[in-house]
């Protein structure tokens, strides 16, 4: 099978729009919640999110274009540019038909969705957008990347809630792996922080009621109540290694293993002690031919809500039973929230920077420990140590477990 390596990147999240600028705020360890500017919320309890600041669209979307892409789309086709431009794509002639899209959104076009229902009630139903379809469903992001960027491949979105973009990863993995195609757009896509949005989650008791930005989402604290809404994107571009030496790209690591389990037990509650979770993890190791000792770093799902946090630790610990030593554990969550189902991409492209440069991702807002969840979180600052093995978790509604590993290149 083929070996596949990252070769660009790109992304918008409440810390950046670009990867320089995200990561230099991670590894800082600074905070993208503040309060919800999107939308009045006089009458709703949540009060922070992690939304995207002074995005640009217009850099890659044509001005008339835009009233035709929910914004979700607009983030997807912001990051897919910057990934393709980050590994100089368009510098090379390529087999259109071997470029694969696989961009995921956990929600789709919630704006959308929004707006236009309450057009039809207010206005009338002759008054619905003709565009409300294509700009809402949910394949449309992966759709308007392959028209964007002639990929001409496979075209998915994967969706598996809040496992959505590292199960695209994953399934872009494989392809490439098995030689069906050389090139890959991979990540997810998420704008659902709008009055339907946060009303939804807050129903359901899941988001933190916080006033406090900086301690909304904190994640394995004691304290934690819920999770902190974040919205974004994160595209990496995936590449067989060997289209990649041939074109002589930089390679920034390599995505070794893949691992997905469904717990079979609840719409939304985890399954007890981690117990899928940890099968995602074991798979994905097992997929890599690595052992836990092999392990430098875990990029947990880290909601900060009870069940996730105490079954995820619950999960690693299990894993690594047999070893004297757990490997740290972070949740890039506590700085820009939780994106749903583009989640796993950005905290991949987190995983992928601190192989590179050899930097734990902090998990802010750490002050109460918690005796049920007692590993090491890497609290509130980076850590400089050699980062060789990350796995990346992401844990969906519906009891999708989905697992990444990245290793540091070697040739």
């Amino acid at each position: 099978m083929n070996r596949v390596v990252i070769t660009g990147m790109g992304t918008i999240n409440p810390l950046g729009s670009s990867i320089s600028e995200f990561w230099d705020n991670i590894v800082a360890g600074k905070c993208g919640i503040d309060e919800i500017t999107h939308f009045n919320t006089d009458t709703f309890e949540v009060k922070c999110a992690g939304e995207v600041k002074e995005f640009n669209p217009e850099k890659y979307i044509h001005k008339r274009e835009l009233k035709r892409l929910d914004k979700y789309s607009q983030f997807a086709l912001y990051a897919a540019h910057e990934a393709y431009n980050d590994a100089k794509l368009g510098d090379y002639e390529i087999d259109r038909e071997r470029i694969g899209v696989f961009v995921s959104s956990g929600i789709g076009g919630i704006d959308t969705i929004q707006d236009q229902t309450k057009k039809m009630f207010d206005k009338g139903v002759d008054r619905v957008s003709p565009y409300f379809v294509p700009m809402m469903i949910s394949n449309m992001a992966a759709g308007n990347v392959a028209i964007a960027l002639e990929a001409k491949g496979p075209c998915l979105n994967v969706v598996t809630a809040c496992a959505s973009a590292t199960n695209a990863i994953g399934e872009a993995f494989r392809k490439i792996q098995y030689g069906e195609i050389d090139i890959a757009i991979a990540g997810g896509t998420e704008a659902s922080i709008n009055e339907l949005g946060i009303s939804g989650f807050m129903a359901m008791k899941a988001l933190s009621r916080a006033t406090d930005p900086k301690r909304a989402s904190i994640p394995f604290d004691k304290d934690r109540e819920g999770f902190v809404m974040g919205e974004g994107a994160g595209i990496l571009i995936l590449e067989s290694l060997e289209n990649a030496q041939k074109r002589g790209a930089t390679i920034y690591a390599e995505l070794v293993g893949y691992g997905i389990t469904c717990d079979a037990h609840h719409i939304t509650s985890p399954a007890p002690e981690g117990e899928g979770a940890m099968r995602s993890m074991k798979n994905a190791l097992k997929d890599a031919h690595l052992n836990t000792s092999e392990v430098s770093y875990i990029n947990a799902h880290g909601t900060s809500t009870y069940y996730n946090d105490l079954n995820e630790s619950l999960a690693i610990k299990a894993l690594f039973g047999d070893d004297d030593i757990t490997p740290p554990v972070s949740s890039t969550k506590s700085m820009i929230g939780h994106l749903l189902g583009a989640s796993g991409s950005v905290e991949a492209i987190a995983c992928v920077k601190a192989i590179q440069d050899d930097i734990l991702p902090p998990t802010i807002g750490y002050k109460t420990p918690d005796p049920e969840c007692d590993l090491d979180y890497v609290p509130n600052e980076s850590r400089k140590t050699e980062v060789n093995v990350v796995l990346s978790n992401s844990l969906g509604f519906g009891g999708h477990n989905a697992t990444i590993v990245l290793k540091k290149f070697t040739k």
